[in-house]
């Protein structure tokens, strides 16, 4: 699939900056992304180096060396899992400033957070982009989409089963080699646990406590693997706004899997009609809209926001966008209805307009500023 939008976004990001670091994932489709901004670079040869590969990790044992040979010409070079080397961002810093003409492209699986040297060494000279899975406006399939998430492998299998496959297989890989490789001494099947857990609280607000004590953990750790899991991309933690109107508001924060196949995988639904059956379908659903919601406005997660209060009012999103408060509500029914929360919300937030998300089709008011829409028309306009 020709992911277009991003093309351009990393030639934006190599004109303001010498180094573009595309953030997300394993299996997200970094590399391929990589090859096919290769095929549109003219201002010199391309150099690849996969620090999977042994055969590129030999001959960056000598960074400085091996990388200055090669920008002795102008010259775009690209590093895949960065991750793995973060010792490499100081030597980036120094041939950035010496060789200023040539261009670095870098992949990480990992966040900016779990990949702490980047930002550090390489202030002013880099530039982030964090590349999704497929989404709706990508495919035009909400149903596959939604049922197997958009890892490519795992949305383009030939059946739901081998699809399924996939992504358990992908699992088992990650908490047993991507997390160690990353430096994290995590034993992966009390991690799986506690993945498995998080099922539960999927749209909810995690209770460290609860959860500290299934495991029969501290509530340090299990922080600590939140933290893990949100800096590969794995969940989202929707931190809580708080309005000074003089009301007791939320303060945990929600937890989402940010990939509705990983959830399904770990709900063990393979079909639709698991899917449709499933007592978590809301939960599933209300996820996945978010997610698409926020990948539309290009959102950082540092900005993304629920908002509730102990008197039960609350908001699913609260985003900022263009000067404007705009709110969601994420519904999975045919028919939403205006609500006493919706119209306490509208008003503590001051929200600009609140959106009611759902899955069917059609657009209708319910109030001046609260407008029900369905989710593949709302990513559409």
């Amino acid at each position: 699939m020709n992911r277009s939008t991003y093309l351009t976004a990393i030639t934006q990001q190599l004109r303001i900056h010498p180094v573009c670091a595309i953030l997300g994932p394993r299996q997200v489709g970094k590399t391929t992304l990589s090859k096919q901004f290769a095929i549109t670079f003219t201002n010199g040869p391309i150099h690849h180096f996969d620090l999977e590969n042994p055969f590129d990790l030999a001959r960056l044992e000598n960074p400085m060396l091996t990388l200055t040979v090669l920008l002795a010409t102008e010259c775009l070079i690209i590093i895949d899992e960065i991750q793995r080397r973060p010792d490499l961002f100081p030597v980036l810093r120094v041939l950035v400033d010496t060789y200023p003409k040539s261009k670095f492209l870098i992949l990480g699986s990992a966040s900016r957070d779990l990949i702490a040297q980047s930002s550090e060494t390489l202030a002013g000279r880099i530039g982030y982009l964090e590349l999704y899975p497929f989404s709706i406006a990508e495919t035009n399939d909400l149903a596959t989409v939604w049922l197997r998430g958009g890892f490519p492998r795992s949305y383009n299998a030939s059946s739901a089963e081998d699809s399924m496959a996939w992504r358990i297989a992908y699992i088992k890989t990650f908490l047993e080699q991507d997390i160690p490789a990353l430096g994290f001494n995590v034993p992966a099947a009390q991690m799986h646990r506690l993945w498995l857990m998080l099922t539960h609280y999927h749209g909810q607000m995690a209770n460290l406590s609860d959860l500290s004590r299934s495991l029969d953990s501290s509530d340090y750790l299990i922080r600590k693997y939140l933290d893990i899991l949100s800096g590969t991309f794995m969940i989202r933690t929707l931190q809580p706004w708080f309005e000074n109107i003089g009301k007791r508001q939320v303060k945990a924060p929600k937890i989402y899997f940010r990939d509705s196949g990983i959830l399904h995988t770990m709900l063990g639904t393979t079909t639709h009609e698991q899917l449709m059956a499933h007592p978590r379908l809301g939960a599933s659903w209300e996820g996945f809209a978010l997610e698409e919601v926020i990948r539309k406005y290009h959102v950082p997660a540092e900005e993304c926001f629920f908002w509730g209060t102990q008197g039960g009012a609350e908001l699913d999103l609260l985003i900022h966008y263009q000067y404007k408060r705009l709110g969601f509500e994420f519904k999975y029914t045919d028919r939403p209805k205006l609500t006493a929360s919706m119209k306490i919300t509208l008003h503590d937030l001051a929200l600009d307009h609140l959106y009611v998300i759902h899955p069917g089709r059609g657009t209708f008011p319910l109030h001046e500023k609260i407008t029900v829409v369905s989710l593949e028309e709302f990513l559409k306009n």
